[in-house]
């Protein structure tokens, strides 16, 4: 009775918290293998997310790298990489992938995160079996009746307990859906301003648009350096030592070293000019921009400069000036958006009584189950305890979206296509081409009839007129 009470609390935290695993991008890094003009960018996600899956590793693994050379900015191999992962694989499993889910759980990240109190309380609900089964077979009645707790005390705290992961789990799941609905609307915006540039671009000129969209290339993946800091590690620093590759960011604070999650600090980061975004913004303004400590708010300022020196004409007055600006400003938001979601945690208080009454229940539970299980208390302990710390993981997991629940470099590519189509030169066109009118003419959309069936028109318009003749007597 008592593990089936456990089990059904589980199923109904899962049910009321809509939270699932996420399989983030593995990271693509190599460093003795790392050519001059060769960045492996694809390493961003890489923490503590759920990798379960061991086909989507290798599939991962294949991706070739991102190469930006900052002298000679070859956009058309830019482009054939860049196309390589357009669309993210995000999976989404179905019942019938249950076989694939218990065969990858070794891959699990949350199955390593949560190994420390999962095996503690199985060592521990092992001894206390073994101890009650000796007691037992000695006939010590009194410490075998006094290990016996009942289903009782576990029973009303069971309900507790699950309130508490419930709303751990929905709180940061709330979270994760508001930082996916922010870079939503950078997407957005970013496509906004790119429509406006292309409509007006005989207004605000050929330069000065090709200036705005790096700007605009750029400013994604600043927000993901802004949130995410990545520098190169030491032996890439040793590689690009005395070359003018090299650039060090002004950081406020200590940032991790390398691009997968370590514990060393520093406050010198230093990046590679041949990569994205560095490569997108020449010498003078990249010098300027790397000593912000806000480096995308100082993109979006240079936005708002840019616009704002664009010189009125018949087509361009304050209303479309106005409207870029917004669209400034609605970049702006997503910064403080960001900025919000990652320096605020769930309180602290609240946090660690979850983990306190979730770790009191799972090491008192095996007092309730040990007389009717016996030597089976271990194991079912194990079960349950990686299912409910398993639970708590993951809202811990997916509090901040931005350390690898989300794809962010999947997003910033793909705002990257978006944005670049006027700068390059083949794949760009695809977007470029709706702007563009030549080998068109009225007659090709005449040539196509009636696009609602032959006769449809003409039938159309008689009824309206035998319709407007029987509306004559009520006017």
């Amino acid at each position: 009775m008592m593990f089936s009470g456990a089990f059904q609390l589980f199923v109904a935290v899962l049910a009321a918290s809509k939270a699932e695993s996420f399989s983030p991008a593995n990271p693509l890094v190599s460093v003795s293998n790392r050519k001059a003009s060769t960045v492996y960018y694809r390493n961003n996600e890489a923490t503590s997310t759920d990798t379960d899956s061991i086909a989507n590793a290798l599939d991962m693994a294949q991706l070739p790298p991102i190469s930006c050379s900052i002298s000679t900015f070859e956009t058309e191999s830019l482009d054939a990489e860049m196309d390589s992962f357009a669309d993210p694989n995000d999976k989404r499993y179905s019942a019938s992938d249950w076989k694939h889910n218990i065969v990858s759980l070794p891959n699990s990240s949350i199955a390593r995160e949560i190994k420390g109190p999962v095996g503690w309380i199985t060592a521990w609900s092992t001894l206390v079996s073994i101890v009650y089964k000796i007691c037992n077979a000695r006939g010590l009645n009194h410490i075998t009746n006094s290990m016996c707790l009942g289903t009782t005390p576990h029973s009303l705290i069971a309900s507790s307990v699950g309130l508490l992961l419930v709303f751990r789990t929905n709180s940061a799941y709330q979270r994760f859906t508001e930082g996916r609905k922010t870079w939503e609307q950078l997407l957005n915006t970013c496509r906004d301003v790119t429509r406006m540039l292309s409509v007006y671009e005989r207004e605000v000129g050929s330069k000065r648009k090709q200036r705005i969209q790096r700007l605009l290339a750029a400013f994604p993946y600043l927000l993901h350096q802004h949130i995410q800091p990545r520098c190169l590690d030491h032996s890439q620093c040793e590689e690009l030592k005395d070359t003018p590759h090299a650039l060090l960011l002004n950081e406020p604070r200590s940032v991790p070293v390398g691009c997968i999650k370590t514990k060393m600090k520093t406050r010198k980061c230093w990046v590679d000019k041949r990569s994205l975004p560095w490569c997108l913004l020449p010498g003078s303004v990249l010098n300027k921009c790397a000593q912000s400590h806000n480096r995308p708010l100082w993109v979006s300022d240079r936005l708002a400069l840019e616009i704002t020196d664009i010189e009125y004409c018949n087509n361009w007055t304050s209303r479309e000036r106005l409207d870029l600006l917004k669209c400034v400003s609605k970049l702006t938001e997503c910064i403080g958006h960001c900025e919000r979601i990652h320096q605020t945690a769930v309180p602290l208080n609240y946090a660690r009584h979850a983990l306190r009454s979730l770790t009191l229940w799972s090491f008192t539970l095996p007092f309730g189950l040990v007389d009717k299980l016996g030597l089976l208390t271990g194991p079912t302990m194990a079960v349950v305890s990686w299912l409910m710390f398993g639970v708590y993981q993951i809202g811990h997991t997916i509090e901040d979206p931005f350390q690898g629940s989300l794809r962010l470099t999947d997003m910033c590519n793909s705002i990257y296509r978006d944005v670049m189509y006027g700068d390059r030169n083949r794949a760009g066109m695809r977007r470029e081409s709706a702007f563009r009118r030549d080998g068109e003419s009225d007659k090709d959309w005449d040539s196509l009839g009636d696009a609602f069936g032959v006769g449809w028109t003409v039938q159309a318009n008689d009824d309206s007129g035998i319709l407007e003749e029987e509306m004559e007597p009520y006017q």
